[in-house]
């Protein structure tokens, strides 16, 4: 069946402005970190994918390792683009990034022109595509000069294969040097991916956003939900295929007792605002107006739903604000 995406996909969601830019970004993006591995059934990641479309999520986050195995998360997503989504293709923004390990010998990491353009060359011919629109360096490389990997940014985009540029995991100090080179360049940096979420605060004690502010740049949160802490995913203890389970991000040390009782009153605060904790939470690390967007990830339609319903209630008073950084004042 010929797929039609909803006529009333941009009718609620936000759409907020990039910096200074003129893109704007769906104020919940889909991230294909999890679940879109070779692991995982096509039909399921062209389900989420599709109605995330549906529900006006036009921006799609992927990165070269991404799977497992590396790489399959851009095959698949690659896949589903020709299937049904090639005739909006400019409705849609895709992102990829390159940086942590991508293949064996000394150029498949880090931040050497080198690896960055045969990264991003590899990237689009897995996702069948011309050019991304945004391309992020995906980590500081404590090597390579910073002018190499930005003078590699700006030159896929002088070359027509990125239409933007983007950093992930810079503190202010790096984004504040990588943003004057790029600007000098004359390829301003567009968004910083940092992680960020009401368990995670670093972005808040660095000034990031006041950084990213100040160079014109937006900012687009991952891992909200804090690997799935902030969901009703461990009120009743760990289940066995969860993530503290079964991933490498995760272990049973980062839900202890302390943490747990934080989780539970959070999800009280949420309960009072008749939203799931998932939901509460997002709606926090969008808070900022200088937020541009966050990544959700989605195992199932039905969680990619429950997630993009923060968008029916995103204000929070001072009172609830208060209430949630008193649960976590000692982070």
């Amino acid at each position: 069946m010929i797929y039609t995406p909803a006529g009333d996909r941009y009718d609620s969601m936000p759409y907020r402005r990039t910096g200074r830019s003129g893109l704007r970004l769906p104020a919940i993006s889909l991230g294909l970190w999890h679940n879109f591995g070779h692991e995982r059934p096509w039909d399921r990641q062209r389900d989420i994918v599709r109605r995330a479309f549906d529900l006006g999520v036009t921006h799609f986050d992927l990165a070269n390792n991404y799977g497992p195995p590396a790489g399959s998360a851009e095959e698949n997503f690659g896949r589903i683009l020709t299937a049904d989504l090639a005739p909006y293709r400019d409705e849609i923004v895709v992102s990829t990034k390159a940086g942590y390990y991508m293949w064996p010998g000394p150029y498949g990491e880090w931040g050497s022109r080198k690896y960055l353009v045969s990264s991003l060359d590899q990237s689009l011919k897995r996702l069948g595509l011309d050019y991304v629109d945004i391309f992020y360096h995906h980590r500081p490389d404590p090597d390579t000069p910073l002018e190499e990997t930005m003078g590699a940014l700006d030159a896929v985009v002088r070359a027509g294969k990125a239409q933007y540029v983007g950093l992930s995991n810079y503190n202010a100090e790096q984004t504040a040097a990588a943003a004057a080179i790029l600007r000098d360049l004359g390829t301003p940096l567009l968004i910083h991916q940092p992680s960020y979420s009401i368990l995670n605060r670093w972005i808040e004690k660095d000034n990031l956003l006041d950084t990213l502010e100040s160079v014109g740049a937006g900012a687009i949160a991952y891992s909200p939900l804090q690997q799935g802490l902030l969901t009703d995913r461990y009120l009743g203890g760990i289940p066995d295929d969860s993530r503290v389970r079964t991933s490498n991000f995760l272990n049973e040390s980062d839900l202890d007792n302390q943490t747990l009782g934080r989780i539970h009153a959070l999800n009280d605060i949420a309960k009072q605002r008749g939203q799931s904790l998932a939901q509460m939470s997002l709606a926090w690390a969008l808070r900022d107006p200088r937020m541009t967007s966050l990544i959700i990830g989605a195992s199932s339609v039905q969680q990619l739903e429950n997630n993009v319903a923060t968008i029916n209630n995103l204000t929070l008073t001072s009172e609830e604000i208060g209430a949630i950084d008193g649960t976590v004042l000692d982070l």
